[in-house]
């Protein structure tokens, strides 16, 4: 079983999704388990502060370290093999062909989702991946989590139930995107299903799914 780990200010957040279509039957099929750690649990202090201005000036708050090293404490406690993951713009764009790698490995991941205007750097010693999911700014690292896990899990055996679907869609060869699809009825608002695709020619139809996918820029 493949433990996921989310350490979070908003477990509220991930509640829904994580509980949901094929991340609940993930879990129902004992693919998978989910916790949250919520930060706030380990502020600092009889307010438990979690975050500060930073040194040097400038707007926002920072997420404090004591919080986040407790957290992830906590977290190795849970799985002591898990690999420590941040979401930050600068990490490593993440890509359906890493979301393959993780799916196979049998370690567990603790994801680590910022808020404010960011972390104090210090966390960065504790992580063993950092990523991206494109080049633009959110509200924290929830989303990207979600993202990350739901590409993650659906790729492992057994969740999808036909294996062959992770096999042909987009981005499965890593540049690839998926051909278009149809289905019942044959035609609809003078809108008509490719002939191909209703003459049982299979050869044909391969032909022409491969003629109709597209290179990913």
């Amino acid at each position: 079983m493949k433990k996921f780990q989310v350490i979070t200010l908003f477990p509220e957040m991930l509640e829904g999704v994580l509980n949901s279509s094929m991340m609940w039957k993930a879990q129902k099929e004992g693919l998978v388990s989910f916790e949250l750690i919520n930060l706030r649990e380990f502020g600092v202090g009889p307010r438990q502060q979690v975050d500060d201005t930073p040194y040097g000036g400038g707007d926002g708050m920072l997420l404090r370290p004591e919080p986040l090293f407790a957290a992830v404490k906590k977290a190795k406690q849970n799985d002591p093999t898990a690999k420590v993951v941040l979401m930050t713009p600068r990490g490593e764009r993440w890509k359906q062909s890493v979301a393959r790698e993780w799916s196979q490995v049998d370690h567990g991941y603790i994801f680590i989702c910022g808020r404010y205007e960011g972390y104090d750097e210090r966390i960065v010693t504790l992580v063993d991946k950092q990523v991206s999911i494109g080049d633009y700014v959110l509200t924290g690292g929830e989303i990207p989590a979600m993202a990350i896990i739901d590409s993650v899990v659906r790729l492992i055996p057994g969740v999808l139930g036909g294996e062959a679907s992770a096999e042909i869609e987009s981005f499965s060869d890593g540049e690839t995107l998926e051909f278009p699809q149809y289905t019942k009825p044959a035609e609809f608002e003078d809108l008509r299903v490719p002939d191909v695709l209703l003459s049982g020619n299979h050869a044909e139809i391969a032909k022409w799914r491969q003629e109709n996918s597209l290179k990913s820029d």
